[in-house]
């Protein structure tokens, strides 16, 4: 997810080693903090693969800063990585979040209600964080106060996001559906013309 995260911003713009950690902190919080001895051979890995390339600027007050840019085959990964997520970075709320937060770099509508598909499905699952033999145990069936808890606010979250995505994905399938029609009327068009 590191990687991702770093063509995702780099996707947004050139940034230079610090501030690109600064934005990864931000989006990881503090469940994954970003330490430099994990962030230098990412980046050092992704520009080997000629997915991002380093440029020396003079530095304002001290040393040359390396900024770090995006290269195409960088932003073909990073669509390709949006477009077929692992099935781990769809049921890990934290490698979720990181796909969603650039999930807007995938163009297409249709391709973005796709994997927004593929969470729903996996939310829809019955799921807890405790069980009695295969069965899943609801916040109603605990005694413990804390369990219950767990549940709880996990239900409570899985439901406003679960509501959002049902409403991203009618918003999506509609923008696809415009955009399909608009391309049918242009070619219908361009047919007409030819004619």
């Amino acid at each position: 997810m590191l990687e991702l995260a770093i063509l995702g911003f780099l996707y947004d713009t050139p940034l230079h080693g610090y501030e690109l950690r600064k934005r990864i902190a931000a989006l990881a919080g503090h469940v994954r903090p970003v330490a430099e001895s994990t962030l230098y051979p990412a980046i050092k890995r992704l520009e080997k693969a000629g997915l991002l390339a380093r440029a020396t600027e003079p530095g304002a007050v001290a040393a040359p800063r390396h900024v770090l840019t995006l290269t195409d085959e960088g932003r073909r990964e990073l669509r390709r990585r949006l477009a077929e997520p692992a099935a781990r970075d769809v049921s890990d709320e934290n490698r979720w979040f990181t796909v969603l937060a650039f999930l807007r770099h995938l163009d297409d509508a249709g391709a973005q209600a796709t994997v927004l598909r593929r969470r729903l499905a996996f939310l829809e699952e019955p799921a807890s964080f405790f069980y009695e033999g295969d069965r899943p145990l609801r916040a109603e069936e605990l005694d413990d106060p804390f369990r219950r808890g767990v549940l709880t606010i996990a239900r409570a979250t899985s439901r406003a996001e679960l509501r959002w995505l049902r409403e991203t994905i009618t918003s999506l399938d509609a923008a696809s559906a415009q955009a399909l029609h608009r391309r049918r009327d242009r070619h219908r068009s361009a047919q007409s013309e030819l004619n």
